[in-house]
């Protein structure tokens, strides 16, 4: 039978949230509900909020979770009933021309749940990256989840889910950061702390931290950053250059995606070296470059979805390394908050005083 739980909605463009009843259905083929344990506020809920993903309201926001596999559909056999999984927004479909050529980590035909929660009134919710876990329990497809460890931390490992492992990747999968390499991240909030605990466990010989906030830079040293730079004070790129013998790092990450910050990265990194984008741009921003420059100093110029992540892959391994004690998950956890706190959280991300307010369900 449907059931009725509590979750948190976004009804217009740039109101303020409320917690409001809603229905879930139970599974069809394909699809599990999940009894969610905890859910990071990511920036991106934020921008649904406020319509900058689209105007399919009303939103069901969160997707950054945990939870417990409370019963699945027809078909379903890589979960079960009281499996712990971290939910993930890329369920890959095993098909398309990047799956078949055994690069799943780009699946271009990722899916959702086919059927829709709703209001009590029957108004159908747009749940935010297909996930929508400000609630107490959702409907997902079951490729959305990944069984972990079951004894590990969910507000913790949630985090997985998106900011962590956008960050994570975009060191390990999308830069291939090796060992001894230098490494320079523009951009210190979750993602950017989260890409310094990346190029960490991939053993960097320098891990270099920028941002214009002493408070990140301060997070950042404790991720594991070996040197910062205020660029309020500093040129960036002389900076970054001072620092690895006047070459510039061998993998630059841009966690904060701007065009002044892409350039930065671009010029702050050594011949033959990579730039990584993982900060989203909005639609209207443009670069501009000499084309001499781009050929000149040759390297790699990538963008990073979602840290180039293969859930069934990296989640079971990234929680290993944090039972393990070698990734400091609880670091990102500023505050532990209650699902009618999800507002006030917006607003204290917003002006950078927390890595991650985790809702506790």
């Amino acid at each position: 039978m449907p059931q009725t739980v509590r979750g948190v909605v976004a009804r217009t463009k740039g109101a303020p949230v409320t917690v409001e009843n809603i229905v879930i259905p139970d599974p069809g083929p394909g699809e599990a509900v999940v009894d969610i344990a905890a859910c990071g506020v990511c920036h991106t809920d934020l921008h649904y909020r406020e319509g900058g993903i689209n105007d399919e309201f009303p939103f069901l926001l969160g997707h950054e979770a945990a939870g417990t596999v409370e019963a699945v559909g027809e078909g379903v056999t890589d979960v079960a009933p009281g499996d712990f999984v971290v939910l993930n927004w890329r369920a890959v479909c095993g098909n398309c021309r990047a799956c078949l050529r055994g690069r799943p980590w780009y699946c271009f035909n990722t899916h959702n749940a086919t059927q829709k929660m709703t209001l009590e009134d029957g108004t159908e919710l747009s749940p935010a990256l297909g996930i929508g876990a400000f609630a107490d329990k959702t409907l997902v497809a079951a490729g959305q989840c990944t069984k972990v460890d079951p004894e590990a931390s969910p507000a913790a490992v949630g985090l997985l889910g998106c900011g962590v492992m956008a960050g994570l990747g975009a060191a390990i999968n999308t830069g291939n950061v090796q060992r001894g390499d230098s490494v320079a991240v523009i951009g210190c909030g979750g993602v950017g702390n989260a890409a310094i605990a990346g190029a960490r466990l991939a053993n960097a010989a320098k891990i270099i931290a920028i941002d214009v906030d002493d408070r990140k830079l301060e997070w950042a040293t404790n991720m594991g950053a070996t040197h910062t730079i205020n660029g309020k004070d500093l040129d960036v790129v002389k900076a970054v250059q001072d620092l690895t013998d006047g070459n510039g790092a061998d993998v630059v990450i841009d966690a904060v995606g701007r065009p002044e910050t892409w350039k930065q990265a671009f010029y702050a990194r050594d011949l033959a070296g990579t730039v990584v984008l993982v900060g989203v741009p909005t639609p209207d921003m443009t670069v501009e470059l000499p084309l001499i420059d781009v050929f000149g100093r040759g390297g790699s110029l990538k963008s990073s979805w979602y840290g180039d992540c293969l859930p069934s892959r990296d989640f079971p391994m990234l929680v290993d390394l944090y039972q393990q004690g070698r990734l400091d998950l609880d670091a990102f956890v500023t505050e532990k908050i209650g699902i009618d706190d999800v507002e006030a959280a917006f607003t204290k991300m917003h002006d950078g005083t927390v890595l991650r307010s985790v809702v506790e369900l």
